[in-house]
């Protein structure tokens, strides 16, 4: 199944997207407790960057690393810096968290790029913390997965789904319906909506499938009797469903696909709005920007213009286990074959980002009135 890291010759197994990863942080927590690697940095006050040190600071939504030190960024950061000497620190944080702490750091700011997932991305560039940087190769990313303004683009592109336990399920729910049923109770489990970027993708699907915030809300409502409860991280639902601790989750394309080896017994799927209607998803892409006032503005450049080269597009699937962002790009790797089949047949609808990141807390508030979170 899937491979990580170098693959030069023959692909080596994919690394788990571990769950201790997605860490609930309370509001104490989200300034600081994050996992920082490559550097220390005081990013929650202190000095200022050195200007002139050759390195940069990447604050990016989980998925694309690998503890075990063979992911997709593994790979990039390292043969970025042998490229250009310039180091790459990491920092991982919620998608919501990354604005929230840049904004917070508007007077002082410590990251250069920031990589994070709709509507979080919009909702940076919303409170004025992107510049314009339109990187090598983004003329060749389509318009939808770019922003006009050259604020942001995308870097990998990846879907939203749902997984389920395949020992204990012949085949995948066919419809939001389907979950309904009571032989889901206390045995589904999706992220936490406005908190998680992939349970905040929930409540997009939902309102696109049932036309609607209405009757979005009123199936939301519904389902919630089956709902084990909140989860501020997607990630650790992975393995509780292929435990079989949990029978239906949410989660990702390129995440679940991603740790498929490590826990085989989860499948991924799409439910339908109604029966006989197609499955439906949208892209959910890792977008990347640079944050404005960067203290390493051309040392940024140089790594959003390395992110999109046709040398690391072309190793997004076989390293990352996701989708090239540039239409130029044609993998043939065993991976990007096998991630083209599971969207096979797959609707792939366009949410209206901008309704979506004017309106979220609406959304958001809605969601727990109805499900009573």
């Amino acid at each position: 199944m899937p491979a990580a890291a170098s693959r030069p010759v023959a692909p080596r197994p994919f690394a788990p997207r571990p769950s201790a990863l997605r860490l609930p942080l309370t509001p104490l927590a989200a300034g600081c407790g994050v996992l920082l690697l490559g550097a220390s940095l005081t990013a929650c006050g202190g000095a200022p960057a050195d200007p002139d040190a050759k390195e940069i600071t990447v604050y990016s939504a989980d998925g694309l690393k690998s503890e075990q030190g063979d992911g997709f960024y593994d790979k990039v950061f390292a043969d970025f810096r042998k490229k250009t000497g310039i180091k790459v620190n990491y920092v991982e944080l919620g998608s919501g968290v990354a604005v929230q702490r840049l904004a917070r750091e508007r007077a002082n700011t410590k990251a250069d790029v920031v990589v994070t997932l709709p509507p979080f991305i919009q909702q940076a560039d919303g409170k004025g913390l992107l510049d314009t940087y339109r990187p090598k190769g983004s003329d060749q990313v389509a318009a939808a997965d770019k922003d006009p303004a050259g604020r942001w683009t995308s870097v990998v592109n990846n879907y939203f789904c749902f997984i389920y336990n395949k020992k204990q399920l012949k085949q995948p729910p066919a419809t939001w319906q389907d979950l309904a049923k009571p032989a889901f109770r206390n045995r589904l489990q999706y992220s936490t909506p406005g908190v998680a970027g992939d349970g905040t993708a929930v409540l997009i699907k939902a309102l696109h499938d049932f036309g609607g915030q209405g009757p979005a809300m009123k199936f939301l409502g519904t389902l919630q009797a089956n709902n084990v409860g909140p989860s501020s991280s997607t990630g650790q639902l992975a393995p509780k469903t292929d435990k079989g601790e949990l029978l239906v989750a949410n989660g990702d394309v390129q995440m679940n696909y991603a740790n498929m080896k490590s826990m085989p017994d989860q499948g991924i799927f799409f439910p339908a709005a109604r029966p006989g209607a197609r499955p439906t998803t949208f892209a959910l892409p890792y977008a990347a920007g640079l944050v404005k006032n960067a203290p390493h503005t051309a040392n940024a450049e140089k790594f959003l213009d390395y992110l999109l080269s046709p040398e690391v597009q072309q190793e997004v699937s076989a390293v990352g286990g996701g989708f090239t962002a540039r239409k130029d790009i044609k993998p043939t790797d065993a991976h990007a074959k096998a991630l083209a089949a599971l969207m096979k047949d797959v609707e792939v609808f366009q949410p209206d980002w901008k309704d979506i990141d004017k309106n979220l807390d609406s959304y958001v508030d809605a969601w727990k009135t109805a499900t009573g979170s």
